[in-house]
This record gives structure tokens, C-alpha cells and sequence, in this order.
């Protein structure tokens, strides 16, 4: 058995490509030797900030085809299209043969078994597999037609330690690579992947991105215990730093302390997003002066702490000027510059969009029983930061920095937070709003982007959403049910529609408020499923009730998912189900109009009476309960009724020879199914899951 490795060497790769890269190319070529019957033990991709690599260990030398049958059309096809098949597989009409098949009789012909080289077929088919690569951003370079991230120097190609030979684009393969990314001129030969590997270990660096991954991680533990510091646990800028870094070393720096007056959020973001730095706190989570830094290189001469140090304090100079300078411009003063700030085209200005608000917010107050002045000057103020330079700067602090400068000028708290929280919820893991007056703004905002992307047909296609907007509406879902408080939504979209044509934006589409409930539906559905609530009763719950109805319907489904598979679940659904076969096999194809009502003076079996009771209690029960009803308490009683329901069929004939009879019996059945479905709508629920 034999191993295959390919090298591709170029120019510096994006730390933000890489990840995809690797993981495509190896399943290209995993897909492609699946096809090509070529068997593997083991297969793995590298990469490091100027290679890639893919490894296929235990390859056979030779791949044996076995003689298979090619189905082609159908014998009553048309001539031309026999003649199409056998001219695509350059046969002759000899080698034709009908075969019977489920779907009728066909053409066919039988191939013949062969031998093939395995690193003859590489040498054809690895050229064509890297012009499959797709990039999210290519580049051409000097006079060649190759379209690659960054310029591709040079192309390994091992197989059975020889050297495959194939050109692609301008390029010729070899068994030679460079040695040194910024000295070109070294090369070497390698005839199989270990003594590669080995090689580069010896000059310190590390082809696999897991080990390096490793290797950080353990150095920036050590640093955090001997300096007694901690380290936010951040995924994506580890996985950044593991690929900008062949030879990765951690080292501590530090900046002045007097930049720890300006806001955390502004130091965070300088050392995270703009330089790829892990800010350190102490022991109470308050932000230090000491940053640690993944450099390419050992620091023998403290040059590359040097460096960053100067690097961060040009950065956080120019942050500190522009928040002395922001943090004292009245933001009220300042509502007006929005006028020349286009929101988007067809939408306004953003101060055309802080009107709406202001009055969207208003509306949310009254719901929220908190001070209409203080929401709508929160709406006013909430985008004022836009128009600042720090925002400028760092554009990812948008709200952010607008809490902080309310805060400085002294506004309410509430309204600071309002403004700091209006973005949130950013994502599936994010927190949410809790404050009242955090919720009216950031429900206000969404609301009000939602309806005017939707009136001017922006919507998300299938692939794309260019403008968040599933976000925005995943947002407003997870902030209605986590804050166990249902919105008046409907009234809501209509009443910003209108808001819109008061400031003379007319929308284009005219099913704009089904559309986007349609569309927060659905968001409520995905939701729930990443709750893992099963799809059946995610539809069940959804049935009978509305948009305005978010958090009923969460906590019903909720509820009703914990309990289906226990006991009392499998006593309700049967229950349920029970009656409703037996209603809808007596309905079906008859003429038998039923009334909601049934008369127990006609009941002849203590069974009906007791059924005809047990539904009674519980209609009662769903007329007494209110909104702080206790769901489990309510499937307990629904489950509760087995005993009359199973007593009832076990015992009653309901095609009863009395068409009088029958009629009775059927629209008792029909009550205890609609009685049933003051809950939810059970006939929905798959009672074989």
C-alpha cells in the first residue's frame, strides 16, 4: 500500500480562507476516489500560512475495474438517442444488448473489467480536482490565467515516493518545495510525507494546524497562571492566530495604564479585531494593562514585544483622542446630523428612521407599562453615535459607544443601557435585552428594519441574506420569549407600514404584513428546533394560535415536548388519538353533519355519562385558566381522562344502529377532541414517534 501527498506553496493565505480551503480540497479528493473505487486507510489536510496539504495513506498501486452494465434509454426511445449513447461511449451497435428492468426494458452494454495505474490516473485527475477549488476571493498575477487566493508558487506531488508529473496553469509538479517562505531561493526533495514532516519540525515548523492549536493553547494557560491572569475563552481568534502562525510563540505585553480610562469595549476591540491580541483581567473580570500576542518567531530580543507595544499604543492614542473629544458633544444637539445620514435607499434618512422609532417606541411603552418620554428620547439619541469618530474608527461599537456617551452627559441609566442593548440579541448566543426600556428600543429598531426591507421587496432568498435580516428577526423572537412578555407584533408591522407612507417612503410590495408574519413564523419555528422541540408539535402549537402569541406558543410546545414521550404524554396522545380515528373513519365519505353539541338525555351507559362529565371538568378548567396558566398541570389533566375515554370505547358501540344514537356518540367523541385542542392541535402530533 502507498501514499499519495500533495503540497500546494503560495504567497501568504488569509487566515479566513484557509479553514474552508483545507477542509474542501480534502473532501474533493475524498469524493473523487470514492467514485474512482480507489480504497484508503487514512486521510487528513495541513496548512499552514503558505501551505496546504492533503495526505492519503494506504493507497492501492494498482485499481482492478470490474466489468459493469451501462444502462442507456429506454427501447422505445427514439433512434437518436440510442445513437447519442452509443456514440458518448464510443461502442458499436454490437455491444448493445435489452435488459428488463422495474421501470421497463432498456440498452445496455457491459463494460470491460481493467487494470489501472493509481499514479497514473493522480497525474490526470489532480489538475482537474484544483480547478475545481472555489475561493470566496481570487487574485491573477504577471501574465498568467490562474485565479488563486494569494499567488501560488509551486505544486508537491508524491505518490509511492516518486514524484508525479502534471502541469497545471504554468505551473510544473515535482517532488521540490521551498524551505524558507521569505528566502525563495532554497529548495528541497521529499519522497514521502513523514520525512517532510520531520524536516520542518527540525526548523520548528508545524505543518498541522492541530498541534499548533495545542501549543498556543498551552502557553497562554502557563502565561495566565504565572501572571495570575485570565484569558476570555474566544474559539474564533484562536482558530485566526493557529493560522497566521507556522512557528507560533505566546508573549506578553503591556500598554500605558492611563489608556484604562477609556471604556473597556474600545480596548477590547483595538486588541481582539484589529490586531489579533488576547486582552487580559484580573481576578474580578476588570481589564489590565497586559495583552498577550501569537508572534511567527522566538523574541530573543524582545524586537516583537517592542513592536506590538508601539503598534497598540498608536492605536489606543487615537481612541483616547477621539473619546475625549466624542464623549462631550451633546447628543441631542447632534440628532440633526443624522438628516444627512442615508439609511438606505427607499428608507430614508437615519433620522427618518429614529422618527419612526421614536413613535414605534411609544406604542411598546404603553405595552410595557414604563415612561413614554424616556423611551422616545432614548429612540431620538440611540443612532447620534453613528455620526461620531470613534464610531468611525471602530465601527463594531455602534450602541455601544452611544451608552457611553449618554452615560457621560448624564442621562438616566435606563436610557444608556436603551441605547448600549439596542443591537442585541447579535447572534444565536447572545444575551438578550431584559431591561423594559432596552427592550422598547431594540424591538423598535428591528421592527421598523424588518418592515421597510420587506416593503421595498429586500427580502432573504433561499442563499442570501445580504441584510441580516433573519438575524434581526431570530432577535425579535428570542427577545419576546426570554423576556416571557407577548407583543401586540401584527398591530406593530401594520402601524410602521404606516409610519413609512406618513414620511412619503411607499413601499413596493402589497403583501408586506403576511409576508414578514409569515416570515417571523418561521423564525419562531427555527427556534424552536434548535430548542429541541420536535417538528410535529412545533406545527401543533403553531396551528391555532398567532404572531401575538409567541411565548404561549413557545412555553405550550415546550411543555408538551418534555412530557410526550413519558407516561402522561402517551396517556394523552392515546387518548386523543383513540377519538379521533374513530371520528374522522365515521366522518369520511359520509353525510353526517354534527352540531357542538350532544344531548346526555339520549345516553344510555354509565360510559357516556362519565366521558360526557370528564369533558365537562375540562372545558371548565380551560375556561378558568388565565395567563399564568401551569401547562404541565394542564396535560396532566388532559392525560388524566384515559381512564374515561378507553372506558368509553372499550365498552360503547359508536356506529350504533340508532342513526340518533350514533349522531350523539359521534358529536360527544367530536367535543372531547375539541376540548383536547384548547391546548394545542393534537391531530397534528405523529403518535408514532
Amino acid at each position: 500500500m502507498s501514499e499519495f501527498f500533495l503540497e500546494l506553496f503560495s504567497e501568504e493565505i488569509p487566515s479566513s480562507l484557509q479553514k474552508n480551503l483545507r477542509e474542501d480540497l480534502l473532501s474533493n479528493f475524498n469524493k473523487l476516489f470514492r467514485e474512482k473505487f480507489i480504497r484508503f486507510k487514512k486521510s487528513s489536510s495541513f496548512s499552514t500560512p503558505n501551505r496546504l496539504l492533503i495526505l492519503f495513506e494506504g493507497l492501492p498501486k494498482q485499481l482492478v475495474l470490474k466489468s459493469e452494465d451501462i444502462k442507456g434509454p429506454n427501447i422505445n426511445a427514439p433512434e437518436i438517442a440510442l445513437e447519442g449513447f452509443i456514440r458518448s461511449n464510443k461502442i458499436s451497435n454490437k455491444d448493445i444488448f435489452k435488459k428488463k428492468t422495474e421501470k421497463g426494458d432498456f440498452y445496455f452494454f457491459k463494460t470491460e473489467s481493467k487494470k489501472l495505474n493509481t499514479h497514473e490516473l493522480l497525474e490526470e485527475l489532480i489538475p482537474l480536482m484544483l480547478q475545481k477549488i472555489q475561493w470566496k476571493k481570487s487574485m491573477k498575477w504577471g501574465e498568467f490565467d490562474l485565479n488563486w487566493g494569494r499567488p501560488l508558487k509551486s505544486i508537491l506531488a508524491i505518490f509511492d515516493k516518486k514524484k508525479l508529473n502534471f502541469n497545471f496553469h504554468h505551473l510544473y509538479s515535482s517532488n521540490l518545495t521551498f524551505i524558507d517562505k521569505e528566502f525563495e531561493e532554497k529548495k528541497k526533495k521529499f519522497s514521502y510525507f513523514k520525512e517532510y514532516i520531520n524536516f520542518f519540525k527540525k526548523l520548528n515548523i508545524i505543518i498541522d494546524q492541530k498541534q499548533r492549536k495545542d501549543l498556543i493553547e498551552k502557553k497562554i494557560n502557563e502565561i495566565s497562571k504565572k501572571k495570575n491572569i485570565k484569558i476570555e475563552n474566544n474559539p474564533k481568534l484562536i482558530e485566526e492566530v493557529v493560522d497566521l502562525t507556522d512557528q507560533p510563540n505566546v508573549i506578553i505585553c503591556e500598554f500605558d495604564r492611563k489608556f484604562l480610562n477609556i471604556p473597556k469595549e474600545i480596548l477590547i476591540n483595538t486588541m481582539q479585531y484589529h490586531q489579533k491580541y488576547f486582552p487580559t483581567f484580573d481576578k474580578k473580570g476588570n481589564i489590565t494593562n497586559e495583552f498577550l500576542v501569537v508572534t511567527n518567531k522566538q523574541d530573543k530580543k524582545g524586537f516583537i514585544k517592542l513592536g506590538n507595544e508601539r503598534v497598540v499604543e498608536a492605536r489606543l492614542s487615537d481612541a483616547e483622542f477621539f473619546w475625549q473629544k466624542d464623549k462631550s458633544q451633546n447628543l441631542v444637539k447632534r440628532v440633526s446630523k443624522l438628516k444627512s445620514m442615508n439609511y438606505f435607499k427607499g428608507l430614508g434618512t437615519y433620522f427618518d428612521k429614529v422618527q419612526r422609532m421614536r413613535k414605534l417606541g411609544g406604542v411598546l411603552s404603553d405595552e410595557l407599562l414604563i415612561s413614554k418620554e424616556k423611551v422616545e428620547l432614548s429612540a431620538s439619541i440611540c443612532k447620534v453615535d453613528l455620526v461620531s469618530e470613534l464610531v468611525g474608527e471602530f465601527p463594531e461599537l455602534q450602541g455601544i459607544m452611544g451608552g457611553y456617551f449618554a452615560e457621560e452627559q448624564g442621562f438616566d441609566k435606563d436610557i444608556s443601557l436603551a441605547i448600549s442593548e439596542q443591537y442585541l440579541p447579535t447572534g444565536p448566543n447572545s444575551k438578550v435585552p431584559k431591561k423594559p426600556y432596552s427592550v422598547a428600543i431594540s424591538l423598535a429598531d428591528k421592527i421598523d428594519t424588518l418592515v421597510g426591507f420587506f416593503g421595498i421587496n429586500q427580502k432573504p432568498t433561499s442563499s442570501k441574506d445580504p441584510f441580516a435580516l433573519r438575524r434581526l428577526a431570530s432577535g425579535i423572537i428570542k427577545t419576546v420569549i426570554e423576556n416571557k412578555k407577548d407583543f401586540k407584533l401584527r398591530d406593530l408591522i401594520s402601524y410602521c407600514s404606516s409610519l413609512y407612507l406618513d414620511q412619503e417612503l411607499k413601499f413596493d410590495n402589497n403583501f408586506l404584513q403576511k409576508e414578514l408574519s409569515d416570515f417571523l413564523m418561521d423564525r419562531l419555528k427555527f427556534y424552536m428546533k434548535e430548542e429541541k422541540i420536535r417538528n410535529d408539535i412545533i406545527q401543533a402549537s403553531i396551528d391555532s394560535l398567532n404572531l401575538d402569541q409567541l411565548v404561549l406558543i413557545f412555553n405550550k410546545a415546550k411543555s408538551l415536548n418534555k412530557i410526550i414521550s413519558k407516561p402522561n404524554g402517551i396517556d394523552l396522545i392515546s387518548s386523543y388519538k383513540r377519538a379521533s380515528n374513530i371520528l374522522d373513519s365515521e366522518l369520511k365519505n359520509k353525510k353526517i353533519e354534527l352540531s357542538n353539541t350532544t344531548d346526555p338525555g339520549i345516553f344510555k351507559t354509565e360510559f357516556e355519562k362519565n366521558l360526557f362529565k370528564k369533558i365537562n371538568e375540562l372545558k371548565k378548567y380551560f375556561s378558568s385558566i388565565n395567563k399564568d396558566e401551569n401547562f404541565e398541570q394542564t396535560l396532566a389533566y388532559l392525560a388524566e381522562s384515559k381512564k374515561e375515554v378507553f372506558d368509553f370505547f372499550d365498552n360503547v358501540i359508536v356506529n350504533e344502529e340508532d342513526p340518533f344514537i350514533k349522531k350523539n356518540r359521534l358529536e360527544l367523541i367530536q367535543m372531547l377532541c375539541k376540548t383536547f385542542d384548547n391546548y394545542v392541535n393534537f391531530s397534528l402530533i405523529d403518535s408514532h414517534q
